[in-house]
């Protein structure tokens, strides 16, 4: 059996008028295993907004989390965090 999926950090983009941003959070918060949603705007350009989703849950499906950000008309460029096993624990920052 595989480590759950517990969070993941998403650079996602949008247009700029479609999705809506709560449209975007509601379809991904109805996938399964995901028990929260936070979507922060980090970028605006002309046509497009860039967003920060980071998604936390018990077993997060991937799959099906990836298939509703396409459907509701956003797209995946990057999986920036991945959190997996029994717990969440939080990154910390090395020191040089």
């Amino acid at each position: 059996m595989s480590a759950p999926i517990r969070r993941l950090a998403l650079d996602v983009d949008k247009v700029i008028d479609r999705p809506e941003m709560v449209e975007l959070a509601r379809a991904l918060a109805d996938v399964p295993g995901v028990s929260v949603i936070n979507i922060t705007v980090n970028e605006i350009d002309i046509e497009t907004v860039g967003t920060i989703v980071t998604v936390e849950g018990e077993d997060i499906d991937t799959d099906a989390l990836f298939a509703a950000i396409e459907k509701a008309g956003a797209v995946l460029h990057s999986i920036d965090e991945v959190v997996a096993g029994d717990r969440i624990i939080d990154h910390v920052p090395r020191r040089r």
